[in-house]
């Protein structure tokens, strides 16, 4: 029997699917922008915080725990994200309002299905359309318990990507959404915005 796999042409690319996990790997979705940075997309079950803490983070939602889904954007910034300085300022100003403009997209397509929908403002960790509870949503302690990827403290708390190292800013969306939707919704929106899938190589491999 013939199977057909897709292989990237990265090779670093490779390394990082394997210490990110299968199980994460094969939720995920990888895009480029147009600034040429990657983006990468997966959606999961809630963490433990977002279980525990769903209603003071989202006191109008009403909805089990179990049908609610965090989406995790990740995007590859131009600098290391570790240091303080004007040009980085403006490059996590510019990942922001990127984020935004792109959640925002999903966030009217799910709501217009009927799915409760909202963005995490990476800046203040309150949602964006929803009325705020009374803690804050921590995007960079979510994104390690859901990707186990490590957290760089230094002047404020910084992922450390496999690939990119700190040059990676994190985004949230959550919905009531089922994960099939939701990858639907980002890749239709992903078009929208002109994220491109990465280019790959086609190999035949006989088992």
């Amino acid at each position: 029997m013939v199977y057909t796999r897709k292989i990237a042409e990265n090779k670093v690319h490779q390394v990082e699917l394997s210490r990110l996990g299968t199980s994460q790997c094969g939720s995920r979705i990888n895009r480029v922008a147009e600034t040429g940075q990657a983006v990468q997309m997966s959606v999961h079950r809630c963490s433990q915080f977002i279980a525990q803490n769903l209603e003071r983070v989202f006191p109008d939602w009403v909805l089990p725990v179990t049908t609610c889904r965090v989406v995790v954007v990740l995007q590859q910034s131009r600098y290391p994200l570790t240091d303080t300085a004007l040009h980085i300022e403006r490059e996590k100003d510019r990942l922001r309002e990127r984020f935004i403009n792109f959640g925002s997209g999903v966030v009217r397509n799910l709501r217009d299905r009927g799915f409760l929908t909202d963005l995490i403002d990476p800046r203040t960790g309150y949602p964006q359309l929803s009325r705020p509870g009374e803690i804050a949503h921590d995007d960079t302690a979510v994104v390690k318990a859901l990707l186990g990827l490590p957290i760089v403290q230094n002047s404020c708390s910084v992922l450390e990507h496999p690939s990119w190292g700190s040059a990676v800013y994190p985004g949230i969306l959550m919905s009531s959404a089922s994960e099939q939707v939701i990858k639907n919704v980002l890749k239709k929106v992903a078009i929208q915005h002109s994220w491109k899938e990465p280019k790959k190589l086609q190999l035949s491999v006989e088992v």
